[in-house]
């Protein structure tokens, strides 16, 4: 490989996609969000195009020109840039994995395709061959999430030998809560040097027991210190330090679902406590009412202590 394939580890803000009133992509909110992720989150690694930047409701186009933003303002600021570029055409998906290539990502995930699923392991490691032979430099991640896919296949059955079709698999992102699949995962992983990193923020401390390489989530963008503070407690020993804080997080969470925490609602919660200006999220989704926004932020500073 030419590139150096860093190993993807600790914290991954999966990153909230900036859209104006109108609902266009607004590129000049990126260099401010980046400043806020490192500077008040202390998060320098982001995912950006996934579930909670609205990928697939974007075009390709707009999707390449986010990510060529994502990286033109990390450079210096953030240690990895990871580019969601699954979609439901394999041809849209290796045209934007070569995309992230040309712009100096640090890596592509992929997302099996939803519509037109996968029937078995095989097909769906065909199909992320076939992805990774369109950017064959850049690491390659699949991108497990059942509950938005209907894609049930076990991620260690779609791992099996799947490094001698892909030379630059590099890991999963692993957003189920099958503890028993994402242990194999992380078994078969360590003799490859891959990174499993899991992907439900509220049960993260499980994962880390199970020996899971990092986390990338949604709540990181505004709970990133708190999440490094969990992750520290937990590599030091301090496990009632660590459950107290993932209980913080399964206390606000569970709030917010209770009131209903879509991704819209999320995307306004971010705007609340982060001061950026995010905007609406894209149809089908709807907008968010400020007063719920404002209610679940509210919950989270008091959950926290946050000012």
């Amino acid at each position: 490989m030419s590139r150096d394939m860093k190993k993807l580890t600790g914290l991954v803000a999966a990153t909230f996609t900036p859209l104006t009133a109108e609902g266009e992509i607004h590129l000049s909110v990126i260099g401010p969000y980046i400043d806020y992720l490192t500077e008040t989150q202390s998060v320098q690694k982001v995912f950006v195009n996934g579930t909670t930047g609205e990928g697939f409701s974007l075009t390709v186009d707009e999707r390449k020109r986010l990510a060529a933003e994502w990286c033109l303002q990390g450079k210096g600021k953030l240690e990895q840039v990871i580019v969601h570029v699954g979609s439901m055409s394999i041809k849209d998906t290796q045209e934007l994995a070569q995309h992230a290539a040309s712009i100096g990502a640090d890596g592509i995930a992929v997302i099996s395709p939803s519509f037109f699923k996968p029937t078995n392991a095989d097909a769906l490691r065909m199909f992320l061959k076939e992805v990774g032979a369109a950017a064959p430099d850049l690491p390659l991640y699949y991108y497990h999430i059942p509950s938005m896919t209907g894609v049930g296949l076990e991620v260690a059955d779609v791992l099996n030998g799947i490094e001698k079709m892909i030379p630059s698999f590099n890991g999963v992102k692993f957003s189920g809560t099958d503890l028993r699949d994402l242990g194999q995962c992380v078994c078969y992983s360590q003799s490859h040097n891959w990174s499993v990193l899991y992907g439900v923020d509220e049960q993260l401390l499980g994962a880390l027991v199970l020996g899971v390489h990092g986390a990338v989530g949604s709540t990181y963008n505004y709970l990133g210190c708190k999440a490094k503070e969990m992750l520290s407690a937990f590599d030091e020993g301090k496990m009632t330090q660590a459950r107290d804080l993932q209980f913080k997080c399964m206390d606000a969470i569970t709030f917010a679902k209770n009131l209903g925490f879509d991704v819209a609602v999320n995307k306004q919660v971010m705007s609340e406590l982060s001061g950026l200006e995010l905007g609406p999220p894209r149809l089908p989704m709807l907008p968010c009412p400020i007063s719920k926004a404002q209610t679940i932020a509210q919950k989270i500073k008091d959950t926290y202590c946050l000012t």
